[in-house]
């Protein structure tokens, strides 16, 4: 479906800073990295901090006076600053060190406009905060279109998991009904939100505590929302500082059988 996006400045500064760190992470691709160790076994790349500078640059020319919050390079502005943006060069770190193309790159300006590059596959997922569209290559931009079609459910599986032992996202593998209803994939990368919101996912299920302003999660929850997914917390509660991970669903339908799921392992 073609839409009729003519332009929104936040959501342009949004969708050039996710080309551009996109750019990098692609460039980048397939060398040897020096890795930069962060705690619990974690650990970003030389590509996770050139793609933040090069998205960090974006957003400094068209926007000098507004905050940053970076995966990388950590708050810089106001962290109560109006306007803030939050920035994740490349989610899915993990996969993007051993050569799986499973990455996105994270762009968002809190509670407005964001976007999510997929670098390998040449889409860019944006939202102007009222509506969410996806562009490809140069084409005509597309309005996304959440669907339960695929049945697929993307669950997080990573540790740690902040919401043990009353649930843990991996809990639904177990679920006898989940498993009737539902097939389970493990992407690793915030880009499955942008999926739910296309249509390539029927959900995506995560524990964990407040994701709203993560900077992991700032920007497909931001498309999900103006795709018209129902977005909540493991507990159904809005998300926010009082919920607990997220459970993004195409329909009601499909976000009523993983809540029932959902309680019934807690």
């Amino acid at each position: 479906m073609i839409n009729s996006y003519t332009g929104s400045d936040d959501a342009d500064v949004a969708i050039a800073g996710a080309r551009a760190g996109a750019d990098v992470v692609r460039s980048m691709y397939g060398q040897w990295l020096p890795r930069i160790d962060k705690a619990a076994g974690d650990f970003a790349t030389a590509a996770d901090v050139a793609a933040e500078e090069s998205i960090l640059d974006v957003i400094r020319a068209a926007r000098p006076h507004d905050a940053v919050l970076g995966e990388e390079g950590g708050q810089q502005g106001a962290a109560d600053a109006v306007r803030q943006w939050l920035v994740d060069p490349l989610c899915g770190t993990l996969n993007y060190a051993v050569g799986n193309m499973l990455v996105a790159v994270n762009v968002a300006l809190r509670d407005g406009a964001a976007a999510v590059a997929d670098p390998f596959n040449g889409e860019v997922f944006f939202t102007d905060g009222e509506t969410a569209w996806v562009r490809h290559d140069g084409a005509d931009d597309a309005l996304l279109t959440p669907t339960p079609a695929s049945r697929l459910v993307d669950v997080n599986l990573d540790p740690p998991f902040p919401s043990a032992p009353g649930f843990r996202a991996v809990d639904l593998l177990a679920h006898l009904e989940f498993v009737e209803r539902f097939r389970p994939r493990v992407v690793s990368t915030t880009l499955a939100l942008a999926w739910v919101a296309a249509g390539k996912r029927a959900a995506y299920v995560t524990d964990g505590g407040d994701l709203s302003r993560s900077v992991h999660f700032a920007a497909g929850i931001a498309l999900c929302r103006a795709a018209g997914c129902v977005v909540t917390g493991i507990d159904g509660a809005p998300i926010g500082e009082t919920g607990r991970g997220l459970v993004v669903a195409a329909d009601d339908d499909t976000h009523g059988l993983l809540m029932s799921m959902i309680r019934s392992r807690s």
